[in-house]
């Protein structure tokens, strides 16, 4: 999930992008405890309490995880997300099977199934959707499909080669996607929310590729806010001045139909507020309690599920603004510097763990014999005399008006680390800007020697974490700046085409070690697990890595 507002260029969901995404101590699954229930409940009604609105109804152009939240109830992809991790499973695509060089892919497609609006879904319907997403206008391009431009790279007719080439319908049920070369994201990628199946005629009738500039954002068309999908549920209505948005079951699911006829979101940006509400009755569940909450909200009978941890929390650090930070010597002295078991035994949730490289160990391409870098004030001290560097100054980046999965409280944390490099003689000038307003900006330009920033992926891929971090000449790392950034670019383009997953797995294993021993471009902090909270009687709700949870199959106790 995205962390910062430029998806294609830099490390966000906000998968929540988005985080922008954007996890173990039990199944995830929620287990009623009573009787009550929320009166937005009423045992045929689920209500969540959402941090913010959708801006379009339309995936496509979204980027972020309260969209997704809610578009992922009414469409659906040719891969879906296994429930309760973050491997793919067979959605509209019932099997797919690529050619030897991994060029040409072919899905067998679920028969029988049906847009809401009646149109059938089959081959053609997917092919008429990867045209639509590839043939973008200008303002679309370079604006809201920027989930396309992150993983597809380019558009019909730019000059970035795009990763798709075409797609084939062979028959109803066959179709055939091929790429202009190999990537071991594909088709993983397809399990993001931007590539959900959307019906062609309301795609067509709705102009909905006619997105156009107007002001700082964007015009979107009819089509964005009445979306068509294949999914459990459809929209009803989006009441902005009630701030709810209304889904009801669609009865012609070709699968399990959804436990409750209605899927109501209450918009509650304040975290506190949500809390209120659910123990007012007034909402069945909400995303993110905090962690110093979840006891108290367990003690009242409620139930906090804790995914597992598919993120992590990073010091940035920046050689072009500050000449101490080119030498690996002074990179090595901060990271000994920093007492992480302290900091996550204090300020992270239970679940959390120090990170050992830039990537959780459920990733194939996890470097299993990393051990974390240790803690050692005396090492540190003699690193930095060793380098010429005692005394040194940082300036030390943390936001504020946020709280992300990977950093529930970026204050107490940026305090905790100050403290830490303060104990080895450095001079800590500390900054802090508003998440989205100056903070991301700053990172993106390069205007701090370092910083505090994170990720939750986006899916189950080696490429989605290290890649994303450090294999563009664009990132948050600045890696293009140094001397080692088009090596290591190199090395993970390299290691992203290898169609073997073997060696794939064993050339991610190797590049792991050497960017945590050889270039450290950056630090890894920590891995946290996220929590979502439902209240009693609520049941069947199983937490996801990615914070991508259905909720078709959540039933309400009636009251």
């Amino acid at each position: 999930m995205k962390t910062t507002a430029v998806l294609a260029a830099s490390v966000s969901l906000g998968l929540a992008g988005c985080a922008t995404s954007d996890r173990t101590t039990d199944s995830g699954s929620a287990t009623g405890s009573g009787s009550s229930t929320a009166s937005g409940g009423a045992g045929d009604t689920f209500t969540f309490g959402a941090a913010g609105a959708p801006e379009v109804f339309d995936p496509y152009y979204a980027s972020d995880g309260e969209t997704f939240r809610v578009t992922r109830q009414i469409f659906q992809g040719l891969l879906g997300i296994k429930p309760g991790t973050a491997d793919p499973q067979p959605e509209l695509a019932e099997s797919w099977e690529p050619s030897e060089d991994g060029l040409t892919w072919t899905f067998k497609l679920r028969q029988g199934v049906k847009f809401t609006d009646g149109e059938a879904f089959n081959a053609a319907a997917v092919c008429y959707n990867f045209e639509r997403m590839f043939d973008q206008n200008e303002v679309a391009q370079a604006g809201p499909a920027e989930y396309w431009a992150y993983t597809m790279l380019g558009f019909k007719g730019s000059e970035t080669e795009s990763l798709y080439k075409s797609c084939e319908a062979k028959d109803d049920s066959t179709a055939v996607i091929n790429l202009t070369r190999y990537t071991s994201d594909f088709p993983v990628m397809l399990t993001l929310e931007s590539f959900s199946m959307q019906s062609p005629k309301a795609l067509k009738d709705g102009d909905a590729n006619n997105v156009q500039k107007e002001g700082d954002g964007f015009k979107y068309p009819a089509y964005a806010m009445a979306p068509v999908g294949t999914g459990p549920y459809k929209l009803g209505k989006y009441d902005e001045a009630n701030k709810t948005i209304s889904l009801v079951r669609n009865d012609d699911f070709w699968g399990e139909k959804a436990k409750t006829a209605n899927l109501v979101f209450k918009i509650i940006p304040d975290e506190s507020t949500r809390r209120q509400e659910l123990e007012a009755g007034s909402i069945n569940a909400y995303d993110l309690p905090n962690p110093a909450d979840w006891k108290g909200l367990e003690d009242a009978g409620n139930k906090v599920l804790v995914r597992p941890a598919f993120n992590i929390l990073y010091m940035g650090l920046n050689p072009e603004k500050n000449s101490k930070l080119q030498d690996l010597k002074v990179r090595k002295a901060i990271y000994m510097a920093l007492n992480r078991d302290q900091l996550v035994a204090t300020q992270l949730p239970e679940g959390a763990k120090v990170a050992t490289q830039f990537m959780p160990d459920t990733v194939a391409g996890y470097n299993s014999s990393l051990q974390p870098t240790k803690y050692d004030v005396e090492g540190a001290k003699a690193l930095l005399k060793e380098a010429g560097a005692e005394g040194m100054t940082l300036q030390f980046a943390y936001p504020s008006e946020v709280s992300r999965p990977y950093m529930p409280n970026p204050q107490s944390i940026a305090d905790a680390l100050t403290a830490d490099l303060e104990a080895v003689g450095i001079k800590v000038e500390v900054v802090t800007k508003p998440w989205n307003g100056g903070y991301l900006d700053g990172v993106d330009n390069g205007l701090f020697d370092a910083w505090l920033l994170g990720w939750t992926g986006d899916y189950n891929s080696a490429n989605n974490f290290i890649g994303t971090f450090f294999g563009s000449d664009v990132n948050d790392f600045h890696t293009w700046k140094t001397d080692f950034g088009k090596t290591l670019s190199k090395e993970l383009s390299d290691a992203n085409g290898i169609v073997d997953e073997g060696k794939r797995t064993t050339a991610y294993e190797a590049l792991n070690q050497k960017i945590m021993e050889e270039y450290l471009p950056g630090l890894a902090i920590s891995h946290s697990p996220p929590a979502l909270v439902v209240g009693k009687g609520v049941d069947g709700l199983t937490a996801s890595p990615l914070t991508a949870e259905m909720f078709d199959t959540v039933t309400v106790a009636k009251s």
